[in-house]
């Protein structure tokens, strides 16, 4: 889309015009006419170089001022805003509905193969058909989205809908303008073309999902089924400013309609060839162009391999004939057309019978029922059990003992109930009954304003009290080696720890009256104890279990303050500011540090010498400000302690490359993944013993695990 010397151009006029934003906001009207075409300018070439190559060359600050610079001119000069204005991609209405509209060419379904003999039956049709002996075939990944038709004419993006009926869609314009990996206007009149229609798919990035799935569980809401629901339930949001805080990608994989009609690509790779250098996000670099049928299935068997590698659920490959002169031969059915077939994917769904329902009560009270299954095997692995979140869960979906369910388990996605078999059902299942009063310590269950789940508010709650214990001693939190349900559950039992701040005055002697400790199960726990007292204050906020507070959130508050008795204090508004941290988290907070009987665990947590605040290495160390991420294995010690170490002298420890990373340190047999983002991105890569230089000043080599002859410790 870009020759490097206009990248070149395009960078330099950047700094020219964030050097001159003073200028730029006392611009006269005629100055402001010259001034929006280069922020425009510079604006869309930075959308593609963050949204598509994934290799930003400013920083998000930067952006943001230029972005800034253009929205006040246009709010300054309404007159000179245009539709394909990056301003213009987030809507200020919200609308109540979305009006249907007529695609151009249908959106048909796709014929598909599972197996090996249906790709060469298919091959067999189209090669009768046609009469050629070989046929060439594109063969490209096959998302698992939300589909999508968009319309461009004279190069500007007019229209955005859904695939809907087919023949018929909603028109989501306003949302999937917000979406960055579609361009607002896009050249195609240099290729001749008035008017196009464009196939495609809505996506979010699996890392995407994780969060939001993450922040829906903690907020009692139940999770996404996968990241296909995710997406298609994000277009179809009635406000475009919350679509556009999902995050969304666009691929665009199919050119359906064109005039005039010669200016039509001649194969389906020049059309996706033309898409992708135009600017949109396309499957163009992992396309192969395979002469007959059995390199087709050599290359979908490659990709089965490696779908859980790539960043974007893939639920298999399509496979369509090149040359466009075959496809008015083959023709259509009223289902799909015959010049291309889906090859799908082993499934990561199955059918099996809900048996019973149970409800467990979490460390914060929440009572989750949890349904048992009839074992089944999904994706590789036996599931028994599945959550079933919450009552409305469970009204929403009608789900009964003894029904037949669809349970999916996509990637790292728990197992979901997707749907019940309603046609399965023989007339003996039986509606399930949430219970009124706890499981555990029988007390009556209330339900929150504004809260879906049901939930004990007896702090003495037993189930609880063992749940918190235990998720102290995690290896997330303080890691308290010896500390899990059972062992906390004795402690609990014997009266001896009421709370996580009654661990550090335990004694040997105490530990002794635990069922099945010997003196030394008693010392070995009573010293894993006193290790954990150093853990850190992050580790401590995570550990005291604070609703909505995870490790990484645990880990943005504690950038931001000294000590966790500042959160007694912290303005609601201050906590607001941190990034990632908004209303629902930041109350949580002040809540937790307003209760007299947490104030009073954190007490004991002091006295007994638990770190609560940060040293002074932590605050202005050597790493200060960088963010580390590992792959593959390290010699010096695991990657877990090479990151307590970057934490402790004032870094950031991650497991994930994003543009903030600074380094990705490689180890031995180092993840494909990480790798190949961090080149996207342009990241730093280091070795561990440049690593190892960076912090030797500073570590006792006692500390690293598995020193081995060679490194530096």
């Amino acid at each position: 889309m870009y020759t490097s010397e206009r990248e070149r151009e395009l960078i330099e006029l950047s700094k020219e015009l964030l050097k001159n934003l003073g200028r730029i906001r006392t611009a006269t009207k005629e100055e402001a006419g010259q001034i929006v075409q280069k922020l425009r300018e510079v604006i869309r070439y930075h959308d593609y170089k963050y949204y598509v190559q994934a290799s930003p060359v400013i920083s998000d600050y930067e952006y943001d001022q230029l972005f800034r610079a253009l929205r006040d001119l246009e709010r300054k000069y309404p007159d000179l805003i245009t539709p394909d204005s990056p301003t213009q991609r987030v809507a200020s209405e919200i609308t109540g509905s979305f009006p249907t509209v007529s695609h151009f060419a249908p959106m048909l379904s796709l014929d598909n193969a599972y197996t090996e003999e249906e790709l060469r039956d298919f091959d067999r049709r189209v090669r009768e058909i046609t009469g050629e002996e070989i046929i060439q075939y594109s063969v490209e990944p096959k998302y698992d989205g939300a589909g999508i038709a968009l319309v461009y004419r004279d190069d500007l993006f007019v229209r955005g809908a859904t695939r809907g009926d087919g023949e018929t869609g909603e028109d989501i314009t306003n949302n999937l303008r917000t979406i960055k990996t579609i361009p607002l206007r896009a050249d195609f009149s240099s290729f001749g073309i008035k008017l196009i229609e464009i196939r495609g798919e809505v996506l979010i990035n699996k890392e995407e999902f994780k969060k939001m799935n993450q922040e829906r569980l903690e907020e009692g809401l139940p999770p996404f089924a996968n990241p296909r629901n995710a997406a298609a339930g994000s277009i179809r949001l009635q406000n475009p400013m919350e679509v556009a805080k999902r995050k969304l990608t666009a691929v665009v994989y199919q050119v359906s309609y064109v005039e005039p009609e010669e200016a039509y690509p001649k194969t389906h790779y020049e059309a996706i060839k033309m898409l992708h250098t135009l600017g949109f996000k396309t499957p163009y670099q992992d396309i192969k162009i395979c002469e007959g049928i059995e390199e087709v299935i050599a290359y979908c068997k490659e990709w089965e391999e490696k779908r859980d590698s790539y960043p974007y659920e893939l639920d298999g490959m399509v496979v369509k004939v090149n040359d466009r002169r075959f496809y008015e031969v083959l023709g259509f059915t009223s289902h799909h057309p015959r010049w291309a077939i889906a090859f799908k994917f082993k499934p990561r769904q199955a059918t099996t019978r809900l048996i019973k329902v149970i409800f467990q009560v979490g460390r914060v009270g929440t009572v989750t029922p949890v349904g048992k299954l009839e074992p089944v095997q999904i994706g590789g692995v036996t599931v028994s059990s599945v959550s079933l979140f919450n009552e409305d869960f469970i009204r929403e979906k009608d789900i009964r003992e003894g029904d037949m369910v669809l349970v999916e388990r996509a990637g790292d996605v728990i197992p979901y109930v997707v749907e019940v078999i309603k046609e399965a059902r023989t007339g003996e299942e039986k509606p399930i009954e949430f219970p009124k009063n706890c499981p555990s310590c029988g007390s009556k269950l209330v339900k929150l304003p504004g809260e879906v789940a049901w939930r004990c508010i007896n702090l003495s709650c037993p189930a609880q009290v063992v749940l918190r214990l235990k998720h102290w001693g995690s290896r997330e939190a303080m890691d308290i080696r010896g500390l899990g349900e059972s062992t906390a559950k004795a402690l609990y039992e014997k009266g001896l720890a009421k709370d996580v701040g009654d661990l550090y005055y335990l004694k040997p002697t105490d530990l002794i009256k635990l069922p099945g400790f010997a003196e030394k199960a008693a010392f070995n726990l009573y010293n894993a104890i006193q290790q954990s007292k150093d853990r850190g204050p992050h580790r401590v906020l995570y550990g005291l279990g604070v609703r909505y507070v995870g490790l990484t959130t645990a880990k943005r508050i504690v950038q931001h303050i000294d000590s966790l008795w500042d959160l007694k204090d912290i303005p609601l508004e201050r906590l607001m500011k941190i990034e990632g941290i908004g209303y629902v988290v930041a109350k949580s907070v002040k809540e937790f540090f307003s209760r007299e009987e947490n104030l009073k665990v954190i007490e004991k947590l002091d006295r007994a010498g638990v770190k609560l605040a940060k040293t002074a290495l932590e605050k202005e160390g050597p790493l200060r400000g960088k963010v580390f991420v590992f792959t593959g294995t390290l010699d010096c010690c695991t990657r877990e302690k090479a990151g307590e170490i970057v934490e402790r002298l004032g870094g950031v420890f991650s497991n994930s490359v994003t543009s903030k990373t600074t380094y990705l340190v490689v180890g031995k047999d180092p993840g494909r993944t990480k790798l190949t983002k961090a080149k996207r991105l342009g990241i730093k890569t280091i070795s561990e013993e440049d690593f190892l230089k960076m912090i030797k000043d500073y570590v006792d080599p006692k500390e690293l695990e598995e020193r081995k002859p060679g490194t530096l410790f």
